[in-house]
């Protein structure tokens, strides 16, 4: 069952945000302020902040009871920042933004309004973007290269700027890999999802944090977690080769029975073994990325580590964290069995 009046969590990652910070939080308490019901919640998550960020924002908490503010102990990236806010929430459903103002606080109360009628996932879809061309270019063709090459159906020009009710948390929550692509997730958990069309605005102050090295990171990020079409790629350019090279085979053998003279051609061969040797290195490469992310995950590391969590403008415990994954430890008395199991 559904409240008709849902208590809501607003969860921020924020990284050097320091000059956007005092509008995001007017913005975000007035909108908190005009939804009915509650306790709300507001979480930001600093993510190893060089400049003022954590400081705005135990200063704000020490006023304001709704605010819980986590630091991490370093930058681990916004995907792993957007995880620590998740695994704070507490209320029935969350909505997950940005602190730049790109994505505006207003839709929010329009999210809930689609929440009531009955979606667990309601996604802002991007209808117009304040960007340079050049970067609009790059995010079409991206979106559309996902959505085609992806083993679920991810949905067009949409970001982490989403609602989701409180059992899809629980889902992501479950879910312990490292590389994250978190727009993805919320998409291969499933239950009803819908797009709501918003206009995204430019950058309040600064600039971007994600640069073109992290953009293509993310990228590949979400390539690789829900696509395995680049290693069936490698297997159609090897079938192709090596039927381009039974045909050549057998105009070599009537050339020479036939027409009685050898083919040449040292430039098309050399040229051949060149580009051959070229995708062989390709794709050691793409069966590298897929490698490495396995290596990430047997690992086990955290996916953050938090250095406190503040509350009313003071620290409280910050829970431990372990990997989602990992079952929990044994008993003392199961302990004890193994020992003596053992030493026997």
């Amino acid at each position: 069952m559904r409240s008709a009046d849902p208590r809501v969590s607003i969860a921020i990652p924020a990284f050097n945000e320091a000059d956007v910070l005092p509008r995001l939080l007017d913005r975000v308490r007035g909108i908190l302020a005009g939804l009915p019901g509650g306790p709300h919640q507001l979480i930001f998550v600093d993510d190893g902040s060089s400049d003022d960020t954590l400081a705005i924002l135990r200063a704000a908490s020490a006023t304001d009871e709704r605010l819980l503010v986590v630091a991490l102990a370093r930058n681990f990236g916004h995907q792993a920042a957007l995880t620590a806010a998740l695994d704070q929430v507490e209320g029935d459903v969350v909505v997950v933004m940005d602190a730049d103002l790109q994505d505006a606080p207003e839709i929010i109360p329009l999210m809930i309004e689609r929440y009531k009628e009955g979606f667990d996932v309601v996604y802002a879809q991007r209808a117009r973007r304040s960007e340079g061309i050049l970067l609009r270019a790059s995010y079409f063709l991206f979106y559309r290269l996902m959505a085609a090459l992806a083993e679920v159906q991810l949905p067009l020009d949409s970001g982490d700027f989403a609602l989701l009710s409180r059992r899809v948390v629980v889902q992501l929550q479950q879910l312990g890999e490292h590389h994250r692509y978190l727009r993805g997730l919320r998409t291969w958990v499933g239950f009803r999802q819908i797009g709501l069309p918003v206009a995204r605005d430019a950058r309040a102050s600064g600039r971007s944090k994600y640069g073109f090295v992290k953009l293509l990171k993310l990228a590949t990020d979400g390539l690789f977690a829900f696509s395995t079409i680049p290693l069936r790629v490698a297997s159609l350019i090897g079938a192709a080769a090596i039927l381009s090279c039974g045909l050549y085979v057998v105009y070599a053998i009537y050339a020479k029975m036939v027409l009685d003279r050898s083919p040449q051609g040292f430039t098309a061969l050399l040229v051949a073994v060149t580009f051959l040797a070229g995708v062989q290195l390709l794709f050691l490469g793409v069966i590298g990325e897929y490698l490495g992310r396995v290596y990430e995950e047997v690992k086990g590391r955290p996916i953050y580590v938090v250095d406190r969590i503040l509350r009313l403008g003071e620290p409280v415990p910050a829970p431990r964290h372990r990997p989602k994954w990992q079952r929990p430890a044994e008993s003392s008395s199961q302990a004890d069995r193994g020992a003596e199991g053992v030493g026997a």
